[in-house]
């Protein structure tokens, strides 16, 4: 299928589609669906039959007369859009390429379960602001297309990630589920534009992706480093007292990613390169907040 996800992992993610699927057929009223268009069931429009949709919302007169299957909206209906915030800023391809492809393998699988459930999937390219945004796309065949654009990604400039979210909210004619992929070691303010798109109806899901070096530093002794995004040379000791103050730094970030979740009513997923993606994606189709 693609470097990103090879057929295994396709397998799997599509165990979850359907567990995930049963789950929300099970509550007796879409809560997106009420929250935005009421509970009319007014005709409101046809759309092309895409996989995965139910075939019993074909509408088979229109096929009949036209001979392409057509699926029957109505005015309670929902049509979800899943907006894949990726951040490719320079820090996400520090320490080598490990920590990127990480982020497009999280975006790809997002990707494929919004595809393969009929919802539209869209990337959104995020760096000091949002870069650029591609068409959405629905439907199982709109995947290649999917994971080529994300395949091509590549990390450069700083990061800006709370105007990147503002942008998105901007340019955003309806509520979706926004899936922010991210490490999230952007200082700004983007905890108050993630609070800001769940305010405006959004479902958010928030997964950080850091190199395992992040998690665990391996460091020890005197070193010259290079700031990714500014370039600026910084020469540290790496001592003991340095990697308890960076534990500290780090665990107030996680601390900070919880809150907002909280606040957001959010999934929050960590994970690192060295992690199955189908470990990550169980925790974020379950919509865990990561401890």
């Amino acid at each position: 299928m693609s470097a990103l996800l090879d057929a295994d992992v396709i397998r799997e993610l599509e165990v979850l589609r359907k567990r995930a699927r049963a789950r929300v057929r099970s509550v007796s009223a879409g809560e997106r669906t009420s929250r935005r268009r009421g509970a009319s069931a007014e005709f409101r429009e046809h759309r092309p039959y895409a996989s995965g949709d139910d075939p019993r919302r074909i509408d088979w007169a229109a096929y009949a007369r036209t001979g392409e299957p057509v699926m029957k909206l109505f005015a309670a209906d929902e049509d979800v859009i899943v907006r894949l915030v990726v951040d490719t800023s320079a820090s996400v391809g520090a320490l080598g390429s490990a920590k990127l492809r990480a982020a497009q393998r999280v975006a790809a699988a997002i990707g494929y379960l919004a595809l393969a459930s009929a919802e539209r999937a869209q990337i959104v390219v995020a760096n000091e602001g949002l870069e650029r945004a591609h068409e959405p796309a629905r439907g199982r065949s709109s995947l290649p297309k999917l994971l080529t654009a994300l395949d091509a990604l590549e990390p450069r400039g700083g990061t800006d990630l709370a105007r990147a979210v503002e942008d998105t909210l901007g340019r955003a004619r309806s509520p979706g589920i926004l899936a922010i992929v991210s490490d999230f070691l952007d200082g700004g303010p983007w905890d108050h534009a993630v609070t800001r798109a769940a305010a405006a109806g959004h479902e958010i899901v928030l997964v950080q992706v850091l190199a395992d070096e992040e998690l665990e530093p391996p460091w020890d002794g005197d070193f010259e480093l290079e700031d990714a995004e500014t370039g600026e040379i910084v020469e540290i000791t790496v001592s003991p007292e340095a990697l308890q103050a960076y534990e500290t730094e780090l665990r107030a970030n996680f601390a900070r990613l919880r809150d907002v979740a909280s606040r957001a009513r959010a999934a929050y997923v960590r994970t690192s390169p060295s992690e199955p993606i189908c470990a990550a994606m169980r925790r974020v189709v379950a919509r865990e907040v990561q401890a």
